[in-house]
């Protein structure tokens, strides 16, 4: 295996941008190594796409709350064969 890691998702401290993660909780990779990320600070699930620069917002992403494109503090994240969040 390898023996150094590499930075797949964010890596430019924590915030709000599409390069960025806030408090990240859970991840899952999917079969075309698609890795997604719930965040916690922004209320968002993100997707990196192999060899991405910056992510896209799956779910959430419209602050806070329970409306349609609102997450309340996600923690789990799971993606079926269809790729639905």
């Amino acid at each position: 295996g390898e023996s150094q890691g590499t930075v797949v998702a964010g890596g430019n401290g924590s915030g709000n941008r599409l390069d960025q993660l806030s408090f990240p909780q859970y991840v899952f990779v999917d079969r075309d190594h698609s890795v997604y990320v719930s965040e916690w600070g922004n209320h968002r699930v993100m997707k990196w796409v192999e060899g991405a620069k910056q992510g896209i917002i799956v779910a959430g992403g419209q602050g806070k709350g329970n409306g349609l494109t609102q997450l309340s503090y996600p923690r789990g994240v799971v993606v079926d064969q269809l790729g639905t969040v």
